[in-house]
């Protein structure tokens, strides 16, 4: 599998940003996706997850509210909608998937299998 993020960018706080994940070489149709990102300096952490049947979506706190995350099967492509952005969310994201079972799995990034390069998403003050 391989994936590959995009749609980041460089916007003002209270925009939003559409991020892509799209997948080749196998359906990901049954495998949890996951987003994650990495500030400078800071180490990678988990925003949002979505399981293999679309059931169950998980979100790290700070993106409640504001941060959902879809995936469009037809497409092979998995989706983070990124509303009310703020200079926080600055960060690389990554997309990932995986074959995964539990929550603890689905936030932390060793449960996953393939990563896509990342997409910066910059935001302004």
């Amino acid at each position: 599998v391989q994936l590959q993020a995009s749609g980041g960018g460089l916007v003002q706080t209270g925009s939003s940003l559409r991020l892509s994940c799209a997948a080749s070489g196998r359906t990901v149709s049954n495998y949890a996706m996951g987003w994650f990102r990495q500030a400078p300096g800071k180490e990678r952490e988990f925003v949002a997850a979505l399981s293999w049947n679309g059931d169950s979506t998980y979100y790290t706190d700070s993106v409640k509210g504001r941060f959902t995350i879809s995936r469009d099967s037809a497409k092979n492509t998995v989706y983070l909608q990124m509303n009310r952005l703020k200079p926080e969310d600055t960060a690389v994201y990554y997309c990932a998937a995986g074959l995964l079972a539990h929550y603890s799995d689905y936030v932390s990034d060793r449960g996953y299998d393939y990563w896509g390069r990342g997409t910066q998403v910059t935001v302004s003050s």
